[in-house]
């Protein structure tokens, strides 16, 4: 077994071991160390650092995270980049993103495949360990005859009987999506590392929830409100849950919220669709991008401060909801909670 590598964080007297095969970031965080991320999949940016000294493999030259610019200035993703040898790393620690929980690796049990909508299902796991994460977080699978890790937000609760769900969109030409839809078979195991993640339900927030979503992005929202309606902290909070999608069939919101009857009677759910000139929309559903919706909406016109929003979907929808809420409500982003994925 090869020796695990040495990190030393330059100007501290932190340090902490990478075993074969991890990242810097996920090693970072499984040694209860607060490194600075967010996609942990090369997507934003969040966990540059510089190298100091020392040897890295670069497991994404083209990561979408890091300019060039940044680069000549030998700065790296540590959600992409492995230890060749001992490394000095300089890189700012932060207290908020030491986990809760700690990440782990293992072994899943493919069990079910539940059918959403034309091309969205839930897909249910079964591992030998409680499935122990917070709400509102994800997972990192590896997916056979896939390169690289595919982040997944699970949709149900943490429990001692060890199931994970989460809910997948199928993509066209996409090869994790297109494995999981097409040649998943029953006991078939699966690798995967977790949880991570800082969009997780802030439950002793004095303020009530609103979320937003687009595409499998219901996912992490349908775990955060079964969560929010147990809690004993959250449960008088009053949640408030946006959907969009591009054509009626996309829907899916007002679905999976009646599946639960305690979510039934606290959330209210708005739904709109935006690729259509409105003739076939159904009846309640609203006319427009998700975003507009929720601007628009007069229970957040009344003081959208009285809110923390929750957020996730499409990396456009995440970036226009985003914008809406800081530039023209003017919520602080210590009241938005999302993660940016690619």
């Amino acid at each position: 077994m090869t020796n695990p590598k040495k990190i030393v964080v330059e100007g501290t007297d932190i340090e902490f071991s990478v075993d074969e095969g991890d990242t810097i970031l996920r090693a970072a965080l499984r040694n209860g160390i607060g490194l600075p991320y967010d996609c942990n999949s090369g997507g934003c940016g969040s966990c540059q650092f510089e190298l100091i000294n020392g040897e890295i493999e670069d497991l994404w030259p083209e990561a979408k995270g890091i300019g060039e610019r940044a680069r000549r200035r030998g700065r790296h993703l540590a959600c992409q980049s492995r230890p060749d040898g001992d490394c000095t790393i300089k890189v700012q620690i932060e207290r908020q993103y030491e986990p809760i929980v700690s990440p782990r690796r293992q072994t899943l049990r493919y069990v079910s495949c539940t059918q959403i909508t034309h091309n969205m299902a839930e897909f249910t796991f079964k591992g030998d360990l409680p499935a122990d994460f917070l709400v509102g977080q994800y997972i990192l699978l590896d997916i056979p005859t896939v390169e690289g890790s595919r982040a997944y937000s699970m949709s149900n609760l943490p429990n001692e009987q060890g199931e994970w769900r989460f809910i997948a969109k199928r993509i066209l030409g996409g090869a994790a999506t297109s494995f999981l839809f097409e040649h998943l078979v029953s006991g078939q195991k699966i690798e995967i590392d977790g949880s991570y993640g800082m969009s997780y339900l802030r439950e002793d927030s004095p303020r009530d929830i609103i979320l937003i979503g687009g595409g499998s992005g219901i996912s992490p929202l349908m775990s955060i409100m079964q969560q929010a309606s147990i809690s004993a902290t959250a449960s008088q909070k009053k949640m408030l849950l946006f959907y969009g999608g591009r054509e009626p069939q996309d829907l899916c919101a007002n679905k999976l919220v009646s599946a639960y009857p305690s979510l039934a009677q606290r959330v209210s759910v708005v739904e709109a669709i935006s690729d259509t000139d409105g003739l076939n929309r159904p009846e309640g559903t609203e006319l427009g991008f998700i975003h507009d919706v929720v601007r628009q909406n007069k229970k957040v016109q009344i003081n959208p401060l009285n809110y923390d929003y929750y957020f996730c979907g499409p990396p456009p929808m995440i970036s226009a909801v985003n914008k809406m809420l800081q530039l023209d409500l003017n919520v602080p982003a210590n009241q938005l909670y999302y993660d940016s994925f690619l």
